[in-house]
């Protein structure tokens, strides 16, 4: 574990506290893989509160502040409506809940698309706000100048191809991508020219796996899947996902457990013990001494 336990007598709550632990870098990352091999795969989860990483932090490599928290946390139909400020909030969150992960944060759509200087104006903002060690952006080609001018600026950047979710109203919905010759020789273009601008990783979701292990093989950089290959550099989910927080999830998703049926088992004991007056009990409440 990366944290130990304190008491906060003020609210007598026990507060995870640092342990020794040197966190992760970007370069680290970076370095897992070597001469087109990486003998550990990269572990990555996405993280949106201080609790949640605390949890994490331990297992994993990199906590993503993913801008799927639209869905996840606030509900919305999908991740375009999701602010600078959202992501601000929720990545420093995460940062004072971590102390192993390297944490990235989602920079949301329209905050980096119109140019390079908007891209740094954006960027700049939620590292200095949260904390955070880099930005993750979608696309490939088209983005790679970005990449560089903010690479160039000292911002990490982390890619993301194949499907992109905030492209969803010109991909027309979630299926997978480079099932044609076309759209597979561009995910694995977009790849190199994301590689040679210098990111320090790449996403490479809902990808048929023949190509993703062909993105994979051609770029210098790690390469993390999701919906993509074992044989990528890396692996993430998002977190509520796996844990089975929601019913239906995207076919990718392997469910590890099913703590939506926990926490509702868990309130209908409270309810009913509410209800039959046996909650709270003596051990709840203070007596008279």
């Amino acid at each position: 574990m990366s944290t130990t336990f304190q008491l906060d007598t003020s609210t007598s709550r026990a507060n995870p506290t640092p342990a020794p632990m040197k966190r992760l870098t970007v370069p680290m990352i970076r370095r897992r893989k070597v001469d087109g091999v990486t003998a550990e795969p990269l572990v990555m989860l996405t993280a949106y509160t201080a609790r949640q990483a605390q949890l994490l932090d331990a297992h994993c490599d990199i906590l993503l502040v993913g801008d799927s928290l639209g869905q996840v946390i606030y509900g919305l139909p999908s991740t375009i409506p999701v602010t600078l400020r959202m992501m601000a909030d929720h990545a420093a969150a995460v940062v004072r809940g971590s102390y192993h992960s390297v944490v990235v944060v989602d920079m949301p759509f329209g905050s980096y698309e119109a140019s390079k200087e908007q891209a740094f104006e954006s960027a700049s903002l939620l590292l200095k706000e949260s904390g955070a060690a880099a930005v993750k952006l979608e696309g490939g080609e088209a983005m790679a100048e970005t990449v560089a001018f903010l690479n160039r600026r000292g911002i990490p950047v982390m890619g993301h191809v194949g499907l992109t979710p905030q492209a969803v109203n010109v991909l027309g919905g979630y299926a997978a991508r480079g099932r044609s010759g076309a759209e597979a020789d561009k995910i694995v273009s977009d790849a190199k020219a994301l590689d040679e601008a210098g990111a320090f990783a790449i996403v490479i979701e809902g990808v048929v796996e023949p190509i993703a292990i062909a993105a994979t093989e051609s770029v210098a950089c790690p390469t993390i899947g999701i919906g993509a290959s074992a044989r990528c550099d890396g692996q993430v989910l998002v977190t509520e996902d796996m844990l089975g927080m929601f019913d239906r999830v995207p076919r990718f998703v392997k469910k590890y457990e099913d703590i939506a049926a926990v926490i509702e088992n868990t309130v209908k004991r409270y309810a009913a013990e509410v209800r039959d007056r046996s909650f709270p009990g003596e051990e709840q409440t203070y007596q008279p001494k």
